[in-house]
Order: structure tokens, then C-alpha cells, then sequence
């Protein structure tokens, strides 16, 4: 199973909601089995792993593979079959 993070604000933005969905349906759409989860930017456990980062930001087993952008499904489910 792969572990996907959207990493953002709370309550979250339109943003981060869009990602987290976009993240959701990649990989619906490619059959991948994965954890989707939420993690928010200022807690000490995300600063103590990632430090700080723009937010929205996206996470896929433990590496970020983008900060302050909303990636497409396409371009995040070209992510996780690389992963």
C-alpha cells in the first residue's frame, strides 16, 4: 500500500481539498492500493519530518513531490506508478 500525504492548512483551503481529491482519484484511477491522509503543515510532527513547506504539498511515501501547486490526477497517478 502506498502512502500519499496532502500536507496543508487547517480548516483546510480550497487548495488543499482539491489536492487531497485529486490524490483520491489517482489512484481510484489506476488501481493502486493507498492511504490518503491529511496532515497539517504546522503540526510538530510535519515540521519535524518535512520542516516547513507551502502549502498545499504533496507527499508520496515520505518524499515530497510538491509544495504551493495542486497537481492534476494524471500527473499525480504518473507519480505514484513511478513509486
Amino acid at each position: 500500500m502506498i502512502r500519499i500525504e496532502v500536507i496543508g492548512l487547517e480548516p483546510p483551503c480550497k487548495k488543499c481539498n482539491e489536492l487531497l481529491e485529486n490524490a483520491r482519484k489517482a489512484a481510484r484511477d489506476i488501481g493502486v492500493e493507498a492511504e490518503v491522509v491529511k496532515l497539517w503543515t504546522l503540526s510538530e510532527d510535519v515540521r519535524q519530518k518535512y520542516g516547513l513547506l507551502l502549502s498545499p504539498a504533496l507527499a508520496i511515501e515520505g518524499v515530497v513531490v510538491a509544495q504551493g501547486k495542486v497537481y492534476k490526477p494524471e500527473r499525480i497517478a504518473g507519480l505514484l506508478q513511478g513509486a
